[in-house]
């Protein structure tokens, strides 16, 4: 059995790095890239379902699906599959949880490498995610 590996992607620089890193460093592994369509938070976000607080979630669910349709082309032109998915929901709190109820060995996931200020003031999901994560983090800067 091959080794499962979920990609958060969603099209940036980083994520496009962290790609590029799995297909190389793990040829045999099974690779999932998943793009988590952000649903906002705040009180309200508790009375409605994810799909509801996104204005226009049609137009965002076919961004992702067009963003990862790229990745998998992009892991075609190496000769590897890739298995995408498409989740609305909060980035840090979807990936963590597909991590651990998909049965994934490890997470490959980008960074911007924001340090200081900038990273407290935007957060940061992949230190979240390194936080929080069930199973091992790779993250590519």
């Amino acid at each position: 059995m091959s080794e499962q590996i979920l990609l958060p992607y969603d099209g940036s620089a980083p994520s496009e790095k962290a790609l590029e890193y799995a297909l190389e460093t793990f040829p045999d592994a099974d690779l999932t890239a998943l793009y988590v369509v952000p649903a906002p938070r705040g009180y309200w976000a508790a009375f409605e379902e994810p799909e509801d607080r996104i204005p226009n979630a049609e137009r965002a669910k076919e961004r992702g699906r067009e963003l990862l349709d790229e990745a998998a082309a992009t892991a075609t032109q190496q000769d590897r599959e890739l298995e995408t998915d498409l989740i609305i929901g909060e980035p840090e709190h979807v990936i963590v949880g597909q991590a651990a109820e998909g049965g994934y060995d490890s997470i490959v996931i980008g960074s911007h490498g924001r340090e200081g200020v900038s990273r407290v003031l935007l957060g940061s999901v992949a230190e979240k995610v390194v936080r929080r994560s069930p199973t091992p983090v790779v993250v590519v800067r």
